[in-house]
């Protein structure tokens, strides 16, 4: 009989996946020295964005899904 992989819980704090199966993560540089940076970069650094399908396959085996 197959056994289940374990969810990494560090994987399933930081990626998402929709209900297609694309995966979602936040994007960096938003931390800290945000007043050197532009109001409109730091904007645009709120944002969801796709993770790049090379790594998304090792997100989701990760992920057990």
């Amino acid at each position: 009989m197959k056994q289940k992989m374990k969810i990494r819980n560090s994987v399933k704090k930081r990626f998402r996946i929709t209900k297609n199966g694309k995966v979602l993560r936040r994007q960096s540089f938003r931390r800290h020295l945000a007043a050197s940076k532009t109001k409109k970069r730091l904007r645009n650094l709120k944002k969801v964005v796709l993770v790049h399908e090379t790594y998304a396959k090792k997100i989701r085996k990760a992920m057990g899904k």
